[in-house]
């Protein structure tokens, strides 16, 4: 091409009409777009109605404390650039956002402030949603959901009185775990090594009250099974989904409580996964949480006194996270238990190392084979005897008694009366049927995870739609009466239950079946109940005749869920399980038709500043609104996701984002020396020959265009994609600036163009604000949150020459540059002319050359 057809990206920094400063002014750039994308209400809005394929990408709703803080800011800051992402790509992209907006936090701060419930979380909702605004997330907020307003938690009771009506939702007695400083019941999930999960310092209690329960057991082995469908997760959540479900296959045995007259209390159900070692059991062990306990201890203070003190050994173990290191300690009740296999009467004790929440919290223990009940044995000096013995081999030799305890299940029973001389395999199928066929118990399979006890005995949560009728008993509210309002202006006190059972207006009501009077159920739904469903209702969210549209949730959901879920780890048990079991329980219904909530799953690391977890108590908690002020909302946001890769714990640095600050402004100053569109040459083809210099840009651009591209679909290592458009403007400038500002090289201006356009698509969704900038700089009409995504080509990414190492007998002797299509033979040449190589292989015998294409040489002497 002649030389003056060749047009310079760089002028002598004039000649720029629209922006001839060329500071990278944030503040400018952002209020300028920010009002532009409010003017715009459908600008994110997902169609209804599409031929494209549809995505949906969600984070986590959060909590409206007030403010968002930084981990908020990662979390939105990966969904918002995957929304992007996949606008450019062509989808039908629903990104929504909404607010899991009752709980404890509204109602302690209107204890403290003064400040009605309601009004103090609308109030924070406002303030956060200005903020996510501000910071630029892509959210269709035509599908708001606030989950503290009536036309949402009429749903939630909705849900409730279909779990009543399939038997899925039920009212026992029972011991529950109590925190002090919440004034309400903590389901098993939300109880964290013996503390609150929301109050660290707070041991959990155990108390005895009347509860509803959601029979999350009725889908044990379907969550448990269902995990194996879900590659999509990571492998850690799932684990510890696995391990909190805890299926055990075992046997159920009833031991007879001797001397009971009252049948109800006159069984002991154990639950064993070894009941080929039941006849050698020489005590049964309760867990000092076990409902027999409260009639043992009725008239034995002293007994009562030295379970509690079992209770209080276990919570501190808790406290240390490892409960199964517990120093083991017990007592003896006086009372026994009659072992149905042999008739033998044992000792019942309490032990603190018996748990209530595996099996049935009493276990048959057979110090013989097993480490725990032989260490407690050992202690308090119980009978330990052996019913297995190892198999023999050699049926002329004797059997040597083992070491114990002897735990192994290859073995042979002993001292097991009809039973002796089976191996264990099939001892415990054949104990396990004489068990049900004589009717004391049946071969079972149990698990850890318990029902979920949702009743709250606080006032900023659903009210549970649930009557008491002194003539029909429990009666759910009628649908046609809900939603049942939350009363406003309540006073909130931590005494004396809830306080909706202090208002009249509100505990008194109709039975609907004998139109007599019935009180209202005056405790609250936990939370966790609004967040187990309500990425469903984004998909309908205006709908008042049903909590979704089953058409339209099955056209977002289709048969595998949601394409994209986000949000922390430490939701891995408590929300992510509930949600599960609600979208089996819809699925049952004919709502859905998807099996479960997500189809991937991504958990991104933690925000720390100085070596900690961002916290008020701490003071490290570092404010998206300052970030934003100084820096600029593209710098907050890109910071959060250039520091580390997403996975990972991110050690926040304010210097960081000011690094990216400087970066964006080395791109916006760029864009403003090298724009052209006024020029003719701007908007023609980028020529077939390049000089080299131009050609390293070309390929960079392309490897670049490959390298995000690339990690979008897979690793989502953002960092590393921000890092090769950082190597790409590096690229820029060293083949554009010379000395004294006149260029050192020529570039052609539809190069220029071309690289500058993919530039602003390839920042789009880590930097919108300036992206759309230098996107309307360029002269583009088109809306940039729709332009396709660029694609790279091959043949232009490919390096035109290579360094390939040289080694000699496996040891680095040298480096070669060579094409890097040249064929095997030219790259040995070339290998053995270097010239470091060639005097070190000078009157020695090659033995081989190994050539690895485009990776190495390795030249074999002998």
């Amino acid at each position: 091409m002649p030389q003056e057809e060749k047009t310079t990206a760089v002028r002598d920094g004039h000649n720029r009409d629209a922006h001839d400063d060329e500071r990278y002014d944030a503040q400018r750039i952002e209020s300028k777009w920010f009002e532009r994308w409010q003017r715009d209400s459908s600008l994110y809005a997902a169609e209804s109605h599409s031929t494209r394929q549809k995505y949906y990408v969600l984070e986590m709703l959060p909590y409206p404390s007030g403010a968002l803080h930084m981990g908020h800011v990662r979390n939105y800051a990966i969904g918002d650039a995957l929304a992007r992402y996949m606008w450019m790509n062509g989808y039908n992209v629903l990104h929504p956002m909404g607010w899991d907006s009752f709980g404890l936090p509204a109602e302690n701060a209107a204890i403290q402030n003064n400040t009605p419930p309601r009004e103090w979380t609308l109030r924070n909702i406002a303030a956060m949603k200005a903020q996510m605004k501000r910071l630029g997330f892509a959210y269709d907020w035509s599908r708001e959901v606030t989950t503290c307003l009536p036309d949402y938690y009429k749903w939630n009771q909705w849900f409730f009185i279909k779990l009543f009506e399939k038997g899925l939702a039920y009212r026992k007695k029972s011991l529950v775990n109590w925190c002090p400083k919440c004034c309400t019941v903590l389901a098993n999930e939300q109880v964290v090594n013996g503390r609150c999960w929301r109050h660290e310092d707070t041991l959990v209690e155990q108390r005895e009250l009347e509860q509803w329960f959601l029979r999350t057991t009725h889908y044990s082995e379907e969550l448990l099974r269902d995990l194996d469908r879900l590659p999509g997760w990571p492998e850690k959540v799932r684990t510890m989904q696995r391990n909190w479900i805890g299926r055990s296959e075992g046997t159920l045995v009833d031991f007879k409580l001797d001397g009971a007259t009252d049948a109800t209390t006159a069984t002991i159900s154990v639950f064993t996964t070894r009941v080929d070692t039941v006849y050698g059991a020489t005590s049964l062990q309760l867990a000092p949480q076990h409902p027999l306990i409260a009639r043992l201890t009725k008239n034995n203070d002293l007994l009562r006194a030295e379970v509690d003190r079992l209770v209080a050994e276990q919570r501190k173990a808790r406290e240390v996270g490892d409960i199964g290191e517990i120093e083991k300690h017990g007592v003896n009740t006086g009372r026994f238990a009659i072992n149905p296999y042999n008739g033998e009467k044992i000792p019942i004790w309490v032990a603190n190392y018996v748990l209530m929440d595996y099996g049935t919290g009493a276990i048959g223990s057979v110090p013989a084979h097993d480490e725990r009940d032989y260490e407690f044995a050992k202690k308090y000096k119980l009978e330990i005897r052996l019913v297995i013995l190892p198999q023999n081999t050699d049926p002329e030799e004797t059997a040597v008694e083992p070491k114990l305890p002897f735990t192994t299940t290859e073995g042979t029973l002993v001292n097991s009366g009809r039973f002796s001389g089976m191996d264990c395999e099939a001892a415990i199928k054949a104990m396990s049927d004489h068990a049900e066929k004589n009717g004391f118990g049946k071969a079972t399979v149990t698990y850890r995870l318990k029902d979920w006890g949702i009743s709250r005995q606080r006032y900023w949560g659903t009210p549970i739609p649930m009557l008491y009728c002194e003539k029909d008993g429990i009666v759910a509210v009628p649908e046609k009466d809900l939603p049942v309002i939350l009363p406003e202006n309540v006073d909130i006190t931590l005494t004396g239950g809830s306080p909706l059972g202090r208002l009249p207006e509100f505990v008194n009501a109709t039975c609907p079946k004998c139109g007599g009077p019935a009180r209202r159920e005056t405790d609250t739904m936990d939370t966790f109940v609004d967040s187990s469903w309500y990425f469903y209702r984004y998909t309908d969210a205006r709908n008042d005749q049903a909590p979704f549209d089953r058409e339209k949730a099955g056209y977002w959901f289709g048969d595998r869920g949601i394409d994209q879920y986000i949000g922390g780890v430490e939701h891995a048990i408590l929300h992510l399980i509930y949600s599960r079991f609600w979208t089996k329980f819809m699925r049952d219904m004919g709502m859905i038709k998807n099996d479960e909530p997500a189809e991937h799953l991504f958990t991104q690391g933690m925000i720390i500043k100085g070596g900690a977890k961002m916290s008020k108590s701490l003071g490290n908690v570092v404010s998206p609104d300052e970030m934003v002020e100084h820096y600029g909302a593209d710098a907050t946001r890109m910071y959060t996701l250039f520091a580390t890769s997403p996975d990972r714990e991110l050690d926040w640095q304010d210097e960081g984002v000011e690094g990216i600050q400087r970066f964006l402004s080395r791109v916006y100053r760029f864009a403003v020396r090298n724009t052209r569109p006024e020029d003719p040459a701007w908007n023609g083809p980028v020529p077939d020959n390049l000089d080299p210099p131009a050609r390293a840009v070309q390929r960079k651009l392309h490897q670049t265009i490959k390298r995000v591209s690339d990690d979008f679909q897979g690793r989502w290592h953002f960092n590393t994609c921000i890092a090769a458009i950082m190597e790409l403007v590096n690229e820029l400038y060293a083949v554009s600036v010379g000395a004294g500002g006149s260029p050192a090289q020529v570039v052609p201006l539809p190069l220029v163009r071309e690289t500058q356009r993919t530039l602003a698509l390839l920042l789009a969704p880590f930097a919108p604000y300036v992206a759309h900038e230098l996107w309307e700089m360029l002269g583009e009409q088109t809306s940039l949150l729709r332009a396709p995504w660029p694609k790279y080509d091959p043949a232009l990414a490919k390096e035109d020459e290579v360094e390939i190492p040289v080694q000699i007998n496996g040891k680095l002797r040298s480096r070669i540059v060579v094409p890097a299509d040249a064929p095997e033979s030219d790259v040995r040449a070339r290998a053995q002319a270097d010239e470091k190589i060639s005097a070190m292989i000078a009157g020695k015998q090659i033995v081989k050359v190994i050539v690895v294409p485009g990776k190495l040489v390795n030249i074999v002497l002998r």
